[in-house]
């Protein structure tokens, strides 16, 4: 059980959810798209949203401004989250598009949105989840393409909330968070997604 709750912060860790999302968006989505087409854009989204984020990471270690990949430290999540947001809108700019994938690129609004409530949050030296914007941001994405797509995705949703509770559950046992930090980050990473459906739905 402790090899699971330990798992939890490193298998959820946001980094991860832009991809995921947008995987998970090609695989359920019932519009057609060329193959080559989905993996030059989710080569592009992992080159952005995850290889270079960790390559500036371990960058920010060695100049000894990050001690640890969950930035533990409030104001060690500034320039991460400002760079980030960076990234999600070279996204929204070059690899996206309103027109042919409005629903991914309406995600990544909201993504963006989030990182950047999370980077004035920093600023403001108050700390939140950032495990729980991730995965409620995604929550709120795959509930959105169930409906719009009369999906029936209920063994997917029902994996997000067991994730979202053993993610919780773990950032607690570690003394990560605080409920409140947990409970911030969720709504910070809901709210917006929840929001930009009135343009997509």
């Amino acid at each position: 059980m402790k090899f699971l709750i330990r798992s939890a912060s490193y298998i959820f860790h946001p980094l991860w959810m832009p991809f995921a999302g947008s995987l998970f968006y090609f695989v359920v989505t019932p519009r057609f798209f060329p193959f080559s087409l989905i993996q030059a854009k989710l080569l592009a989204i992992a080159i952005t949203t995850l290889f270079i984020p960790v390559v500036f990471y371990f960058l920010l270690k060695n100049l000894g401004k990050a001690e640890s990949v969950f930035l533990k430290d409030v104001s060690q999540r500034r320039w991460p989250l400002f760079f980030y947001s960076l990234l999600i809108g070279l996204n929204l700019y070059q690899i996206l598009n309103i027109y042919n994938y409005p629903a991914l690129y309406y995600f990544f609004v909201g993504i963006l949105f989030s990182i950047i409530t999370a980077f004035i949050l920093a600023w403001l030296k108050l700390k939140i989840s950032l495990h729980m914007l991730g995965l409620s941001g995604i929550f709120m994405f795959v509930l959105a393409l169930s409906i719009y797509y009369r999906l029936n995705l209920i063994y997917v949703i029902a994996f997000l909330i067991a994730a979202l509770g053993l993610t919780a559950t773990s950032r607690l046992h570690y003394k990560a968070h605080t409920w409140l930090e947990l409970l911030l980050g969720f709504f910070i990473g809901f709210l917006p997604q929840l929001i930009v459906l009135n343009y997509w739905l």
